[in-house]
């Protein structure tokens, strides 16, 4: 009953500095649950990058076909593809400090990090683009040339493409993160992400099986329930997958990237000097878990003071 009746008035001894901290889904589930409206919220924020693409499906659907009308579905294309990519930038700007247990101020960081990576993002967000296009256009195009020529052969060339795809996707998951995260250049940002994308191959894995039933289930609801896809679309998906995606690939880049870097240069990580802080640097001390319980104070009749 403690979720209806709350007891405001007493209160127990607080949480100890030194307490075990959480890992794994049970922390992911604490910081979910914690910043779940600010993901929400920024989801929204997102998503306006997203009407380009939107105007450019409007466009398509449009009875009718001119040089003006598939003229400004390639502009929406293509404002589309520059936007998203510093767009993303900033959603895992603001994702990372959730994770990382950061303060955040959303619209500031999200902009900021829009602003100060745009055309490394920007790059990446039409390669991305590009290599979309490519692996639908393989899936149909392949085999009608299959059945065309009858030979299996021309399935080749779309499994190739495919797998190309299914690598860019996984070096996504580090690309946007090292971008906002770190100084490298674009060369040893994408060959990081390589390399990370081999060697975390089971993060990835489970990355990429949460993306492919997220966009299953989306698509099913957009075909069959489309009142519940224009709601839910609006508030839930692409913040959330992200947000796990973060969670899921920013341990790899600490350990296989920031960690080694700071070691070679002789200084502590920021990202963890807080937690390896020794009690001697400390000045007060935190007596959460120590202090005695606020006892509930009993009501009784006493005089009112006017």
């Amino acid at each position: 009953m403690g979720i209806f009746f709350k007891d405001y008035e007493s209160a127990g001894p607080g949480i100890a500095k030194d307490a075990p901290k959480k890992k794994g889904a049970a922390l992911y589930f604490e910081l979910f649950g914690r910043k779940f409206w600010q993901i929400i919220g920024l989801n929204m924020i997102y998503y306006v990058f997203f009407i380009p693409l939107v105007l450019a499906f409007v466009l398509l659907l449009y009875k009718g076909s001119t040089n003006l009308q598939a003229a400004l579905i390639c502009v929406c294309i293509a404002v589309f593809a520059v936007l998203i990519g510093p767009a993303t930038a900033g959603l895992v700007k603001v994702l990372k400090n959730y994770i990382l247990e950061k303060h955040s101020f959303m619209f500031k960081d999200f902009f900021g990090a829009f602003r100060d990576n745009f055309k490394r993002a920007a790059l990446v967000g039409i390669l991305d683009c590009v290599i979309l296009a490519s692996c639908m256009a393989s899936l149909s195009v392949y085999p009608q040339l299959a059945v065309v020529y009858d030979t299996r052969l021309m399935y080749v060339p779309m499994v190739i493409t495919l797998s190309l795809g299914l690598m860019v996707l996984m070096m996504n998951y580090y690309v946007f993160l090292l971008i906002v995260g770190t100084d490298l250049t674009m060369k040893n940002i994408i060959k990081d992400s390589f390399f990370l994308a081999i060697i975390g191959l089971k993060r990835n894995l489970l990355s990429t099986v949460i993306v492919i039933v997220s966009a299953i289930i989306m698509t099913l609801m957009m075909l069959y329930i489309p009142s519940l896809f224009l709601l839910l679309i609006t508030f839930i998906p692409m913040s959330i997958v992200w947000f796990t995606i973060c969670f899921i690939s920013y341990p790899m880049i600490q350990k296989h990237i920031l960690q080694p870097y700071y070691e070679m240069i002789g200084e502590e990580n920021p990202e963890t000097a807080e937690e390896s802080r020794t009690d001697e640097e400390t000045i007060f001390v935190d007596m959460g878990g120590k202090e005695a319980p606020i006892e509930k104070r009993k009501k009784g009749k006493g005089k009112r003071i006017s």
